[in-house]
């Protein structure tokens, strides 16, 4: 596997050619972007989550040209703070066309899944995401072995099939 950096990561969410799937599993994240908009959710401030705007173009630009762009939460029940906010504000990227879906961890107890989350891109690249235990991101690697993108394919799959779409999940 090789280690991907900030930027190349970044062209990839937005260069992609036909699909992308992302599988997440953790309870919560401090991913760097976040942590001062999910601070002002937790003491009930205002956000205009104009923040989101960038994203949620990329997103409109890759529905438009015919792209799929999916996102598969595995989550415990009741959510955590992160889950909580993460759900409050996925509607912006809903309307912008990422097929958000939530999975209750209790749902997917006999599922192999990989030990990292990730996003498949193209049926062809792996990015395994990589976090602290706090949530903070540790790292990014890249894998096109067929072992890894199969797996991956069968995890998503397999969750996918379980989960509640956004727009019809209603947070415990």
């Amino acid at each position: 596997m090789a280690s991907l950096d900030e930027a190349e990561f970044d062209r990839l969410l937005r260069t992609f050619e036909r699909s992308s799937d992302h599988l997440e599993t953790r309870d919560a994240y401090g991913t760097e972007i976040e942590i001062p908009y999910m601070a002002k959710w937790a003491a009930q401030e205002p956000d205009d989550l104009r923040w989101l705007d960038d994203w949620c173009a990329t997103l409109r630009s890759h529905v438009a040209a015919g792209k799929t762009v999916r996102r598969a939460r595995v989550i415990s029940e009741p959510l955590s703070d992160y889950q909580r906010w993460s759900f409050s504000i996925a509607d912006p990227m809903v309307d912008a066309g990422e097929d958000i879906r939530w999975t209750p961890r209790s749902l997917v107890s006999s599922l192999a899944l990989p030990g990292n989350d990730f996003y498949l891109f193209d049926d062809r690249l792996v990015v395994f995401l990589l976090y602290t235990g706090g949530g903070l991101n540790a790292g990014m690697e890249a894998s096109t072995d067929p072992t890894d993108v199969n797996l991956c394919r069968s995890a998503f799959d397999a969750v996918w099939k379980l989960a509640i779409p956004h727009r019809d999940y209603e947070p415990k």
